[in-house]
């Protein structure tokens, strides 16, 4: 079955790029997730960690 796959896909025109595509996009989206982290104020990152621990919920 792999075979198949690996003869269909190597038949392809320009199927080399979708590889390369996916990396570009990986490599963007953490490169712009690194940029976050750094530049994101304490006071908002202190703000989201403690959200678990409120206690604004009413009980049921």
């Amino acid at each position: 079955m792999l075979k198949f796959v690996k003869n269909h896909m190597e038949s392809m025109e320009g199927i080399a790029t979708y590889p390369m595509i996916s990396l570009l996009i990986f490599f963007v989206f953490f490169a712009i997730l690194f940029w976050w982290v750094f530049t994101a104020s304490k006071e908002h990152i202190k703000e989201v960690s403690e959200l678990p621990l409120e206690d604004n919920q009413p009980k049921q």
